[in-house]
């Protein structure tokens, strides 16, 4: 029997519903809420629609995507595609239609509000010594008496000028030297790269003459949900500029175990998916390279770090053994290789490329970059760092003694798989505070500084309105609404009845909050679910346990002092985060942000070549505890699913605010609000 209905999953923002079959895929996206421009009315002129249908088995959906999900490719996108040029697998969806059920990617450029880089690049001061250096030489023309190579004279003139030894140069250089050394009248300018384990050096380009520029450097955060790149100076290390997309595999899975259950589902999968992460990489070169207006060829380095499966799906490694125990890398060891052998084929084609060392099969080389970035192996106090994503890397130590694991966040922290979720862009919610008394909220959105409930507030998101919560804003509405009495310890929404406001409605057989109704004016309704609190709770207690199962090897209740790293942790107030139960309880103010920690490792790394050695040596002292093997991981998972917590006390906490003793809990006596602690 046909459907008439079929379900869309639109990825990165996680939003989904039953539309009828035929339904053009723009049309779907307006009625669901999703982020997807179109300029032109339909009518497949401006290409702003573009989308990316995914093929085959996705597990996390319990989906099948057949070939033929969509309608076939129709005479308008013909024209366009000839006029124009559509990429590989790309279609408009103004002209796609929905034939039977589908996962669509909506791609950066087709999304209307422009992606907000949340992984910055921190003020930091950092020794420079980078790998890849500029020398200028004068080398002595060739004699005919005595016969040797232009690369042979450009040794020797290494060697008495600079102390260089060797080097060592591929075809392409081969092609630069002759017409640079005849040009530049027997004197160059080299850019030469050398390996801080001291291996042969490697010429990377030649200029004709004195070449008064400048080298740059790529440091990459390869997230799962999150790509940034910071474009460096190699002089002094400046950061030029900073940006970030979406990572485009999220349309095969939005964590890691979905996108190696599409490899295991889909023969050819991993193939697929490096493929669209190395040419993610290589277009946010291309566009940072354009908007400082920085040669690409001036780019000569770039460092990368990433957890265990994108590290091997970056390298074009089948990551299924990552899937199962005992999660066994392909190499844990730090990798230098051609920037070009992992996509980045902008740059200079002689550029370098270098990654982190991994630590364990499911603690990677982001984890050992926040490592290098904040040394706990030099820390006289116990400091837990947790660097927060869509896989939480947690560390725990003093210089005595580092444990490290990795917990399955998932990607609710990001703001997906949260019912007005977005990705951080103009007119996202990104901070709020709801009123105890009236349980009404006000809050500020990105790209304004007013609050909603100041004077000019309209005008101020005019040009954006209020679209929907990222990820930090949703962290804060969760707990803002534990300490309003409109959440109780079990994570269950009141009714309007039990909590006193109109702004909890009815939603199925549970209730939402509403945060924002733009309805009226065309806008988007912004509410938080029950749904929504489950994903934050799931994320949340994933992150507490691993953060518990360190403290319990080390047999202690009280980190010294927690550091938050990563995407949001610079966006969220500490007092939120405990609240929560995110984190152990602890001193308030001895709890800090370190910003985008793996990016700043990944900077590290890139001057400093002696930084190098360091961490690839410390990755060896660190040792891994695996939460996936650990029973009592489930246990703590359990118990930290109550906000903050089951069983934790958090005096710490108590200091500070009293929690309102509430439960919503029907089948008892939940519908009095209770105003005593436990």
């Amino acid at each position: 029997m046909t459907k008439d209905t079929a379900l869309v999953i639109f990825t990165p923002s996680g939003k989904r519903g039953e539309v009828s079959v035929g339904t053009p895929v723009l049309t779907a996206a307006r009625q669901l809420g999703v982020d997807l421009d179109s300029v032109c009315g339909g009518r497949g002129i401006c290409s702003k629609c573009q989308v990316s249908p995914g093929v085959g088995q996705f597990s996390k959906h319990g989906l099948t995507v057949a070939e033929d999900a969509l309608s076939d490719w129709n005479a308008v996108e013909a024209r366009y595609d000839e006029k124009r040029g559509l990429k590989e697998g790309r279609r408009l969806g103004c002209q796609a239609c929905i034939q039977s059920d589908v996962v669509i990617d909506v791609p950066p450029e087709s999304q209307v509000h422009k992606q907000v880089v949340r992984k910055a690049a921190a003020i930091r001061d950092i020794k420079m010594d980078p790998a890849t250096r500029l020398y200028y030489v004068e080398v002595r023309e060739p004699d005919m008496h005595e016969p040797s190579g232009d690369l042979q004279r450009l040794r020797e003139a290494l060697a008495r000028d600079w102390d260089i030894a060797d080097i060592d140069a591929g075809p392409g250089i081969f092609r630069k030297l002759q017409p640079a050394l005849r040009k530049g009248k027997w004197a160059v300018t080299i850019a030469v790269w050398q390996d801080h384990n001291g291996g042969t050096p490697i010429l990377i380009d030649v200029w004709p003459g004195y070449m008064d520029a400048r080298l740059y450097g790529l440091a990459i955060d390869l997230g799962s949900t999150t790509i940034a790149a910071h474009l460096c100076d190699l002089r002094n290390g400046q950061v030029l500029g900073s940006a970030g997309v979406m990572n485009p595999q999220i349309r095969f899975g939005e964590d890691l175990m979905s996108r190696v259950s599409y490899v295991m589902m889909n023969p050819g999968g991993d193939v697929e998916m490096t493929s669209t992460v190395r040419a993610a990489l290589d277009k946010l070169a291309a566009e940072l390279a354009e908007e400082y207006n920085i040669e690409p060829r001036q780019i000569v380095e770039a460092v990368v770090v990433c957890n265990p499966v994108m590290h091997h799906l970056l390298l074009g490694i089948d990551p299924v053994e990552l899937g199962q125990a005992p999660f066994a890398l392909a190499t844990s060891d730090a990798i230098n290789m051609g920037a070009g052998e992992i996509g980045l084929t902008t740059i200079n084609e002689g550029a370098r490329a270098y990654m982190l060392p991994c630590i364990a099969g499911h603690v990677g080389a982001d984890c050992a970059a926040v490592a290098l970035s904040e040394t706990p192996y030099t820390s006289e106090d116990l400091v837990l760092i947790c660097d927060v994503g869509t896989n939480a890397e947690i560390l725990l130590g003093t210089k005595d003694r580092v444990l490290a694991c990795s917990s399955p966040t998932g990607p609710a922290f990001e703001g997906a798989q949260i019912s007005s979720g977005q990705r951080a862009a103009p007119g996202a919610i990104e901070h709020i505070e709801i009123d105890p008394a009236t349980k009404e909220p006000r809050f500020r959105v990105i790209g304004s500084e007013l609050w909603s409930d100041d004077p000019g507030f309209p005008e101020a998101i005019a040009t954006t309105g209020v679209t929907g919560i990222c990820g930090s804003g949703i962290i804060e509405a969760v707990a803002e609404m534990r300490m309003a009495g409109l959440l109780d310890p079990s994570g269950l929404i009141g009714s309007a009845e039990q909590t006193g406001t109109s702004r909890n409605i009815p939603d199925g057989r549970t209730h939402s909050y509403v945060v924002w109704d733009g309805t009226t004016d065309g806008g988007a309704l912004v509410t938080v679910t029950q749904g929504d609190i489950r994903a934050i709770q799931l994320a949340k207690s994933a992150l507490y346990a691993g953060a518990r199962l360190l403290m319990d090897e080390l047999e202690t209740d009280v980190p010294d002092r927690i550091v938050l790293a990563g995407a949001f942790g610079a966006h969220i107030s500490p007092k939120h985060a405990m609240v929560l139960g995110m984190i152990p309880d602890c001193l308030l103010d001895k709890v800090t942000s370190a910003g985008n920690a793996a990016g700043t490792g990944a900077r590290i790394a890139l001057c400093d070549i002696s930084a190098r050695a360091r961490i690839e040596r410390e990755v060896h002292r660190i040792q891994k505890v695996e939460t996936a093997i650990e029973p009592r991981f489930q246990e703590h998972f359990v118990a930290a699913n109550a906000i903050p917590h089951a069983t934790a006390e958090f005096p710490e906490l108590s200091k500070v605010l009293s929690l309102p003793d509430v439960s919503f809990n029907t089948g008892g006596s939940g519908d009095r609000v209770r105003r005593r602690r436990r």
